[in-house]
């Protein structure tokens, strides 16, 4: 499974969720909305214009947009 996490270095809700990816073991890219802004425009086109923090985009093109860990965990 493929991921890339969109989100920044300050933000409790991408920390827990790189966490929870990383005790499952789940490989995935991350990406610093603050540093890259393609990723920005793409978190925006993405949420139609919010930029919500983590978005973590599946290989299929799908999406969760700041998930509980119950909602990441029944996705992978």
């Amino acid at each position: 499974m493929k991921l890339t996490v969109y989100g920044a270095s300050w933000c409790p809700d991408v920390k827990r969720s790189r966490a929870l990816l990383d005790r499952e073991g789940v490989e995935y890219s991350y990406v610093d909305v603050e540093a890259d802004a393609a990723a920005e425009r793409r978190v925006r086109e993405l949420q139609d214009g919010a930029c919500r923090i983590p978005t973590i985009v599946f290989e299929d093109g799908s999406f969760l947009v700041e998930p509980s860990d119950a909602e990441l965990s029944a996705r992978l």
